[in-house]
């Protein structure tokens, strides 16, 4: 597994940061999006820039976002372990259950840390596959481009409804809230956009994403 430890106190763990990609079009997408999000409105960062292909922003964005969780949930791994979260939830109504359709077929229970883990594995495996995410641009975008996309950012969904629920002290402790707030609303307004989730999947946060969305 690709994860490198940055030596902190804590023994923080990230994985290595995945690169948008490559080509000049990637390039200029991600900078779009930072240079939008600078801006500070994020209902503009999200919109599909004129002229673009839908199929190469949702890459670059999903991308952007499987770092970003990354980044938000390797500050609480000290925190979120098998014996303070057995099993993977999102308050006392949700429990999600581990399958990759692969090697595990049949949804089994897991540790929120072992959830974490095999997910962002699978999710790496899909970045990583160009047949899926093409690294150059110009190759085709498989014809099921977007249940994928769809799949990743339903999972990923599911990391920021663990941390809300089970650890929003201990990020309100390490003073991260202003920065999940800001993540986590992006990534709102994102899949939104471009119907990303269905809305029984956002139940377990219905109140924020719905402040969110202003609904």
């Amino acid at each position: 597994m690709s994860l490198f430890g940055l030596g902190s106190r804590n023994q923080k763990t990230f994985r290595p940061k995945k690169n948008a990609p490559s080509g000049s079009k990637g390039a200029q997408l991600k900078n779009h999006i930072d240079a939008t999000l600078g801006s500070g409105n994020l209902r503009e960062a999200v919109r599909l820039p004129p002229g673009e292909d839908i199929n190469e922003w949702l890459a670059v964005n999903t991308v952007d976002f499987f770092n970003q969780v990354n980044i938000l949930y390797g500050t609480l791994t000290e925190f979120c372990t098998a014996s303070n979260c057995p099993t993977m939830t999102a308050g006392p109504k949700y429990e999600y259950r581990w399958a990759d359709g692969v090697t595990i077929k049949k949804p089994i229970e897991v540790s929120a840390p072992k959830y974490v883990e095999y997910l962002m594995d699978w999710i790496e495996s899909q970045l990583d596959d160009e047949m899926i995410f093409p690294q150059k641009l110009g190759p085709p975008f498989p014809p099921n481009f977007r249940d994928v996309v769809k799949t990743i950012f339903k999972r990923l969904f599911r990391v920021f409804a663990h941390i809300y629920h089970e650890h929003f002290q201990k990020i309100v402790s390490l003073k991260e809230e202003a920065h999940l707030n800001t993540c986590f609303k992006h990534f709102v307004l994102f899949t939104w956009e471009f119907h990303l989730i269905d809305k029984g999947e956002l139940a377990p946060l219905q109140d924020l994403v719905e402040s969110i969305l202003q609904l």
